[in-house]
């Protein structure tokens, strides 16, 4: 199944003095998604926000869908907080050691959708098991833990691996892909399969940032 292109700008490239000026930025020009990365300064080495943070942008009135990637080292124990914050979307990494059969059924039950994410070393057949249960595969096509660094092109193969397991098995998850995305590498990344875009530095520093939005949209 190929979906529609969705740019889904990553809130950690914003003001983060002004978080809530950069989610009216994404609304205003009239995007749906917001990926927020949760850091916890172990499984990666950074740390970013929390549930609390969540919550707030949805008292502020936002009613964006909140694409919540879990980038820690026990995300079951999380998942429910941040249900119950607001994300649309809780998105796990498969490296950690933790029931992930459960952790997926668990944030379904709570009323959001689930995905799958697997780092740059990860193999994409380490979460084919999975591809039936969740609604979002994220392949990181940069190392997590921090904004900025370079798309590297080796993981495409992977996103076209997972893009053919799915139209073969007739499964409808939506192919993610976050980690220095910008229209040059986009057009890489639709090529090979993905259909959701996280990009984070190209959008919120780009200078024309309605252009680069219409321009995702016709990928």
């Amino acid at each position: 199944m190929t979906h529609a292109p969705i740019l889904a700008p990553s809130l950690l490239a914003g003001d983060h003095a002004n978080l809530s000026s950069s989610v009216a930025t994404v609304a205003d020009l009239g995007l749906s998604w917001l990926h927020i990365d949760i850091m916890d300064g172990h499984f990666v080495p950074n740390l970013t926000f929390g549930p609390e943070t969540l919550a707030a942008l949805r008292r502020r009135g936002s009613k964006l869908f909140f694409d919540t990637h879990l980038m820690l080292s026990e995300p079951h124990r999380y998942v429910e907080a941040f249900a119950r914050a607001g994300a649309d979307l809780i998105s796990v990494h498969i490296e950690p050691t933790y029931d992930q059969v459960g952790t997926l059924a668990r944030i379904r039950s709570l009323g959001s959708q689930a995905g799958i994410v697997l780092n740059p070393d990860t193999p994409a057949s380490a979460v084919e098991s999975l591809l039936a249960s969740v609604d979002l595969v994220l392949v990181m096509t940069v190392q997590p833990g921090f904004g900025g660094q370079p798309f590297r092109s080796d993981m495409l193969p992977k996103l076209a691996q997972l893009a053919a397991w799915r139209k073969e098995r007739n499964l409808t998850f939506r192919l993610e892909v976050d980690g220095g995305v910008d229209l040059s590498t986009a057009h890489e990344c639709r090529a090979a399969g993905a259909d959701t875009f996280v990009a984070g530095t190209s959008f919120f520093k780009a200078a024309d940032q309605p252009a680069f939005a219409a321009a995702f949209a016709q990928l």
